[in-house]
């Protein structure tokens, strides 16, 4: 990785070779994250993925009260109470290292970096997506996985100022697949990048990114996984339309998805997801719903990450 980014501007690093191409009769990657793949071309053998992320945020309610006349009024501050623990659960919030939950919050931080060694590809990047109300207008979704990558590095993911902006948190592993629609119009690449970062550097990297929208820039954008035999064989770095970044605080990880049309065709203006989205929007990935294909399965498979981890934390326990 680069040297860690300073300041607000980033210089342009030397651009990386040319992403590596799986090799002729490559065993189906799609059944198990043990298939034997061999080594990639940074050199990092063959392996299982990973998962990481931090336990639920219970965020009990801890205040003392006073104690007041009447048993209306008393009633009243437990209905408060009650409700504050029930909404507090179905927020599904993860703990971020506040108050009493800090010892927990560290654990289960460490504890998720080296949760992915045991976890099934299909737990990852499940053969097939719904995506309820995720594309234009709410109208529903279905994605299928057609390829997924050997578990590897970072050095060909990203575009070379993206690389170089993630570079304070690390590489550890990358794990991608790309998916398409029921249409087969759209191929959309989704990545989960586990980091060597702890939680103060993470939530360093979501600041940075969100005060200067470094996921909206079009020269720090993630790349496609291009599977040979597959739509998305000819999807490359030309053919990309629209992509999302999320960097998590909770967990060391960063989720990304990026998109494109299904025929090959290459896209003069890519544009970001967040707005792509925008109602009235113009462009031509806009139009096409291509932001709704990144935001839709990138958010589908942080989930379904939550959800994996989740059950670990609870075994743990």
């Amino acid at each position: 990785m680069s040297e860690p980014v300073q300041g607000s501007s980033i210089e342009m690093p030397p651009a990386p070779a040319e992403p590596p191409r799986p090799a002729p009769g490559m065993p189906d990657p799609a059944l198990s994250w043990n298939a034997p793949y061999g080594a990639d071309a940074g050199g990092v053998g063959a392996g299982r993925p990973v998962v990481s992320l931090a336990q639920p945020d219970v965020y009990g309610i801890g205040a003392r009260h006073r104690s007041f006349s009447g048993r209306v009024l008393l009633a009243a501050v437990c209905a408060v109470v009650g409700l504050g623990l029930i909404g507090g659960a179905l927020t599904g919030s993860w703990l971020t290292g506040d108050g009493s939950g800090d010892a927990g919050a560290r654990t289960a931080f460490t504890a998720a970096a080296g949760l992915w060694h045991s976890v099934p590809v299909d737990e990852l990047f499940p053969p097939t997506i719904d995506g309820d109300g995720a594309g234009p207008g709410g109208a529903d979704r279905t994605w299928t996985r057609i390829a997924v990558a050997p578990d590897s590095g970072c050095a060909d993911a990203f575009d070379p100022l993206l690389l170089k902006a993630l570079a304070p948190v690390g590489c550890q592993r990358l794990l991608r697949a790309t998916y398409t629609d029921e249409t087969q119009s759209y191929v959309t690449t989704v990545g989960l990048l586990f980091t060597k970062a702890d939680a103060t550097a993470m939530r360093a990297l979501r600041t940075r990114f969100s005060n200067e929208k470094l996921d909206q820039r079009a020269d720090l954008m993630p790349r496609p996984y291009a599977a040979k035999n597959t739509l998305a064989a000819g999807f490359t770095d030309a053919q990309r339309a629209s992509w999302t970044i999320s960097v998590l605080t909770d967990a060391p990880v960063v989720t990304y998805a990026v998109s494109g049309w299904a025929d090959g065709r290459k896209v003069d203006s890519p544009q970001a997801a967040e707005a792509a989205m925008v109602t009235g929007a113009t462009t031509a990935p806009a139009q096409a719903g291509l932001g709704h294909e990144a935001k839709g399965l990138a958010d589908r498979v942080e989930r379904a990450l939550r959800k994996t981890v989740g059950s670990a934390a609870k075994q743990q326990s």
